[in-house]
Parts: C-alpha cells; sequence; structure tokens
C-alpha cells in the first residue's frame, strides 16, 4: 500500500461521514417503507446483525436489512450455499439484486467501521479470502459498502480474482480511484451485472496469475 496521504488521512473519512448522513437523510422515508417491507415479508427481525472481518481483519458487526429467512445457515458466505434460493426471501431477492440490503451499513461508515469505497467486509469463516488478501495487503483498509471487485465481477468472481482486484484497489488508494468504483457501483447496481447467489451458475474457469493480470489491466484502463 503506498504511504499515507492527506486524501487518506483526512478527506476519505470527511466523505465518507457526510455522504453517509447526506444519503441517510434522503432516503429516510423510502428507507421505512423497505424496513415495513422485510417485516411483513417474512418471520424474523428488520435487520440482519453479523461479525465480519474489518481493517486488518479486527472483527466488526455490520449491519443490513434481513434478506434471508432466521432459518439461514449464519457462518458460511451464501455464495456457498448449493441451496442459497430456499433461504432468501421474496424482498431479499429483489434487495440483493438492487444492493438495497447493503444500506443499513451507512451506520458503520458513520462508526467509523467502514468506509464507503473499499474491500467488502467478509465473513471471519472465509479464511481462504482472508489469507489471499493478505498477500495484497487489502486487509489493511476499512472495508466498504462497494469495492473495486464489487464493480468488476462482484459474485462472478473467484477467491484468487477478489483478492487481487482489492489488492489492485489498495495500490491505487486515491480520490480518482474511489470516484472510478462510485461511477461503475451506479452502473452496475442498475444493470444488476455481476450478482450470482450460491444456487446459480458459477463460472467454472480458475484464473491462474497471468490471467488475471490481464482481468486487472482490463479494469484499469476501461474504467
Amino acid at each position: 500500500m503506498r504511504s499515507v496521504n492527506f486524501y487518506q488521512l483526512y478527506i476519505k473519512r470527511v466523505f465518507d461521514v457526510i455522504f453517509s448522513i447526506t444519503l441517510l437523510a434522503i432516503l429516510f422515508v423510502p428507507l421505512l417503507f423497505v424496513a415495513l417491507w422485510v417485516k411483513l415479508d417474512s418471520k424474523g427481525p428488520v435487520f440482519f446483525k453479523h461479525i465480519r472481518a474489518g481493517k486488518s481483519r479486527k472483527p466488526f458487526m455490520v449491519y443490513k436489512f434481513r434478506s434471508m429467512s432466521v432459518s439461514a445457515p449464519k457462518y458460511q458466505a451464501t455464495n456457498d450455499l448449493l441451496d442459497a434460493g430456499t433461504y432468501i426471501t421474496f424482498s431479499g431477492r429483489i434487495m440483493r439484486k438492487l444492493s438495497i440490503d447493503e444500506l443499513p451499513q451507512l451506520i458503520n461508515v458513520i462508526k467509523g467501521e467502514m468506509s464507503i469505497v473499499g474491500p467488502r467486509p467478509v465473513i471471519l469463516e472465509e479464511e481462504d479470502l482472508l489469507a489471499e488478501r493478505e498477500k495484497y495487503n487489502a486487509n489493511s483498509c476499512k472495508p466498504g459498502i462497494t469495492g473495486w471487485a464489487q464493480v468488476n465481477g462482484r459474485d462472478e468472481l473467484r477467491i484468487k480474482e477478489k483478492a487481487k482486484m482489492d489488492g489492485y484497489y489498495v495500490d491505487n488508494f486515491g480520490l480518482i480511484m474511489d470516484v472510478k468504483c462510485l461511477i461503475r457501483t451506479l452502473r452496475a447496481v442498475l444493470s444488476m451485472h455481476g450478482h450470482k447467489e450460491g444456487h446459480e451458475s458459477k463460472p467454472i474457469i480458475d484464473f491462474d496469475d497471468s490471467a488475471l493480470s490481464q482481468i486487472i489491466e482490463y479494469a484499469r484502463f476501461n474504467g
């Protein structure tokens, strides 16, 4: 990771807080309707709280709108569940495709546990992904609501691809990189590109380091 700069020390945190408070204020009424929808759609709490790995792999409590039934496994990534579709609620299917379920994480951003942009927080049991991220120093920054891996394949990426994409973000940390991520996030959400659940198709080809480098370069020059 590059040496800590002014943007990283001050600007990014100020932006995170202002952006989060503003967005929560704008979306306050719609979020109330989403909360009511979740409550009426299935039994269980409105919010889903779960321990995730934060900066330097420090555990913290992440908040989401509940998109799965209360009987869903809590210590396994959804993408690893071959029967994920049996647990996802009707409202959850729509929220997950549009990433609406992630919006309560704006609270995590205000608390300083997350950033708007950064590697996605993962469950502690995803040791393979956390270990792969370590190779690229990708565990050294705050996790984000959106990130470079999220806008360059999302659920279609394998572990090595995700880790390398996260490492690329860390190596190119800065205002321009964050703006690119936000612009591509809007495009990805509107198109629902890259969203896959565990019961849906997955790529059958794993990529070696050479192929991953080509993917990174393609994403860089087409961003």
